[in-house]
């Protein structure tokens, strides 16, 4: 990706300083660095700041700055338990400001604007993107969840032969459960020649099988702020993905995260998959993967079986 070269897992911070406390974030960072990842991917608005705050108490610490790529978002609040998107040159900037600050660091790897702001000139939000770079706050730039065409038109305006800060990849969410990015945003990034994050490819916990029987307890489909997030891959569509995993997954003598997860690591396109875990032990179960390749006639099932 670009001059970068990042791990096929990174390591997603959603949870850390809310639901993950600070011992077991520091196992899960330990655990995922002597896997050899080095991808660690946090935003702003984690835990109000949270998360950002404690990924920066391991740096330098725990953890060399040097064996990190750490990729940050900004542009994306919570004000009053309303979304609100602010891509604004003004937001962003004190966003990366905010950021370093709590990351403890003099510089982000990959910044990242979160979403797409209709409000904004996307003039504008570039124009930061631009000075971030010439800066020195921020090595590589990035979007995330941003559309095909709002992909193309980002990337088009910031060509590097205009003194622009080149896009380096874009993160979107892909997994069995949600395949849109085939359509527009794998071939874009394709001919755009730009990394892919892939976030949730576990299908935001549904595609581990937990939810089978139900919702447990101790699951985020049963937390008060990841519910609404989990709650749409419990339709019956979803039940018929996560069958066809399961049984995959029994007939390798794997789990069934194990499989839906390398499916997604090996897609065409796909750079890193992002991955979160709730505590250390999860995460250790999750890095077995990186021993595990699907054959090719259970991937051609799985894609069948999960076509849009």
């Amino acid at each position: 990706m670009g001059g970068i070269s990042i791990s096929r897992l990174g390591l997603g911070t959603m949870t850390w300083g809310r639901d993950t406390d600070e011992n077991e974030a520091a196992q899960q960072l330990q655990e995922f660095v002597q896997a050899g990842g080095n991808l660690v991917d946090t935003a702003a608005v984690y835990g109000a700041g949270d998360a950002e705050r404690v990924l920066g108490g391991f740096i330098g610490t725990l953890i060399k700055r040097e064996d990190l790529i750490i990729a940050t978002k900004a542009g994306l609040s919570f004000k009053d338990g309303t979304r609100q998107v602010n891509n604004s040159r003004n937001e962003l900037i004190s966003d990366l400001d905010r950021s370093l600050s709590r990351l403890n660091v003099d510089y982000v790897d990959i910044w990242q604007i979160h979403s797409w702001d209709q409000n904004t000139p996307l003039e504008e939000t570039l124009s930061a993107l631009d000075y971030a770079t010439t800066s020195g706050k921020v090595r590589y730039v990035s979007v995330c969840n941003f559309s095909g065409w709002q992909l193309a038109r980002a990337t088009t305006l910031q060509n590097p032969i205009f003194g622009k800060a080149a896009i380096a990849s874009t993160q979107n969410e892909y997994s069995l459960l949600n395949r849109k990015v085939e359509e527009e945003i794998i071939p874009a990034a394709n001919s755009l020649n730009l990394g892919l994050l892939a976030w949730s490819p576990l299908g935001r916990g549904v595609l581990t099988g937990k939810y089978r029987d139900g919702v447990p307890s101790d699951s985020r489909g049963a937390s008060p702020h990841f519910a609404n997030f989990v709650e749409p891959y419990l339709s019956e569509r979803a039940k018929k993905i996560v069958e066809s995993v399961c049984v995959a997954a029994e007939m390798l003598g794997y789990s069934p995260l194990e499989v839906a997860l390398s499916w997604v690591r090996d897609a065409p396109g796909v750079t890193s998959a992002l991955i979160g875990a709730r505590t250390g032990a999860q995460l250790r179960g999750i890095l077995t993967v990186e021993q595990i390749t699907l054959p090719e006639q259970v991937r051609q099932a799985l894609n069948e079986v999960s076509a849009i």
